[in-house]
């Protein structure tokens, strides 16, 4: 069976650029990528239209490319999270983590037993169909795999961090920007990017003491450099919908002077 090459990566201390794909449907948006140098791509179900069917076709790609892609569900359950891990999908990135009885429930349904309670689906894209995938130490080297992310787009998700953090089995943790500044009162106000940045060092302290990485959207390479330069490990530099218009927009603006 395939080892997860990201999480290999952080394990060495390398930090991981991807971005978000929610308009990309063709599987080999991939080997772009991979081409273009970048480490893995998150693809949303959450915010986008991509069937399991498409994410699973992905899947299988980004493993045979050794380029993994990390999933956002539409939510963290455990029917969600079963079906993507068993179509081969090596990370998940969990929306709304609120609290600590949240966070288990996702490592209970992402983790095999002693850490989680998930279903044994033994020989699936998500075991590369090795039959070994179905003994115990195949189970123990999927648990070792799999990557979790949660996402904190509360208030009550702060009032929880170390709660959250604290639990075997999450191994990143990230905001919701636009969520969080919408509980926060501060949308669309001058005071919006100051309060958010003031939660994401609230992250990377939190993630530090407990052990875990922080991944950050960020919307421009300075801003990347900015995080990465603060501790910030996993990377999602803007997405397809937002590099695609940036370039048609100038190519627009400029040829039609």
């Amino acid at each position: 069976m395939q080892a997860n090459p990201m999480k290999a990566a952080l394990k060495e201390g390398k930090v991981q650029i991807g971005s978000w794909l929610n308009l990309m449907r063709n599987p080999a948006i991939l080997t772009l990528m991979k081409s273009a140098g970048m480490d893995y791509a998150r693809v949303d179900m959450e915010h986008s239209s991509p069937s399991i069917e498409t994410v699973a076709d992905m899947a299988v790609l980004g493993r045979a490319l050794d380029f993994p892609i990390v999933v956002r569900p539409p939510e963290g359950n455990r029917e969600w999270i079963t079906r993507l891990l068993d179509c081969g999908v090596w990370g998940i990135h969990v929306p709304q983590v609120d609290n600590p009885e949240i966070a288990k429930a996702v490592v209970e349904a992402s983790r095999y037993r002693p850490i989680g309670t998930r279903g044994q689906a033994g020989f699936a894209p998500g075991t590369d169909f090795d039959r070994t995938g179905g003994t115990a130490a195949g189970r123990a080297y999927l648990n070792e795999q799999v990557h979790i992310t949660v996402m904190f787009e509360s208030k009550e998700a702060f009032d929880n961090i170390d709660g959250i953090l604290s639990l075997d089995g999450i191994d990143a943790v990230t905001l919701g920007p636009s969520d969080l500044a919408q509980e926060l009162g501060v949308m669309g106000t001058p005071d919006q990017g100051r309060v958010i940045d003031e939660h994401r060092f609230k992250l990377i302290e939190a993630a530090k003491k407990h052990g875990k990485d922080v991944a950050m959207l960020v919307g421009t390479l300075d801003e990347a450099e900015r995080w990465i330069a603060a501790g910030v490990k996993i990377i999602a530099y803007s997405s397809d919908v937002d590099i695609l218009a940036k370039g048609f927009e100038e190519a627009a603006k400029r040829l039609k002077k």
